[in-house]
């Protein structure tokens, strides 16, 4: 039986392949939350030890990777997405509920990036560029709003974790999707904030971690074909009028 051109036990396989990485995911986000390497030798005397599995993390891994074998069929942008997908979940989890995204995993998501970006670049020299040039509007767009954040509020806008994260992010998405990822963080933040205003499970002057909404927007970037995202973005933007 195939799927999308894609036979089911590859789904199965690369299922349990998410159970994995999630269980471990675990471990590597309790680490990076509390500022620890995650290459330690407390991974088989602690962890290992009295080990509980994580189901929360192994069932979101493993449907994010049998979701994107299916969009993105076997190919580069598959195992770069595989190895991305986790680092996202982590980086909600931790700034969800510490409000920090660790220096660790964004320098593991901008190696991703710069390695793939290297790869990708030897089919032209105008993907590199691309994807160079989304590491600066990534980074610059969010540098320049908690700097303008600082100086008119006289208190960040946004964390620099969130510079970093998007810089990042640049690098492995490229420019034009660097910019569909802010647009979309910026929407659902403030879709989301006047909700959670409104029903008073949070207060108007109540910090809310933007990092979250960045990790939303990329998994929808990952997910939605770019002319059915953008065709979205400008119905949402001219409110319903543009026309195809």
């Amino acid at each position: 039986m195939y799927i999308n051109e894609i036979h089911i036990l590859y789904y199965f396989f690369i299922g349990l392949l998410g159970l994995g990485v999630g269980q471990l995911l675990d471990w590597a986000t309790i680490r990076m939350s509390n500022h620890k390497p995650i290459l330690s030798k407390d991974f088989y005397k602690v962890y290992i030890k009295d080990m509980k599995l994580n189901y929360k993390f192994m069932y979101i891994t493993a449907i994010i990777y049998v979701v994107l074998l299916f969009i993105c069929g076997w190919n580069l942008e598959l195992i770069k997405y595989l190895l991305v997908a986790p680092l996202l979940v982590s980086a909600f989890a931790i700034d969800y509920k510490e409000q920090i995204i660790p220096n660790r995993l964004t320098l593991t998501l901008f190696e991703i990036g710069l390695l793939f970006a290297f790869i990708e670049g030897t089919g032209g020299l105008s993907i590199l560029i691309d994807k160079l040039l989304g590491l600066a509007i990534g980074g610059g767009i969010f540098l320049i709003i908690t700097l303008l954040g600082g100086l008119i509020a006289g208190k960040e806008a946004m964390g620099f974790g969130d510079v970093k994260l998007m810089g990042a992010l640049g690098i492995i998405f490229g420019a034009y999707n660097i910019v569909i990822i802010s647009i979309l963080a910026f929407l659902l933040a403030a879709i989301i904030s006047i909700i959670l205003i409104v029903s008073k499970k949070k207060k108007s002057n109540e910090y809310i971690p933007f990092g979250p909404f960045i990790v939303i927007a990329t998994f929808l970037v990952m997910f939605i074909p770019e002319h059915i995202m953008l065709i979205a973005l400008l119905k949402i933007f001219t409110l319903g009028t543009y026309k195809l």
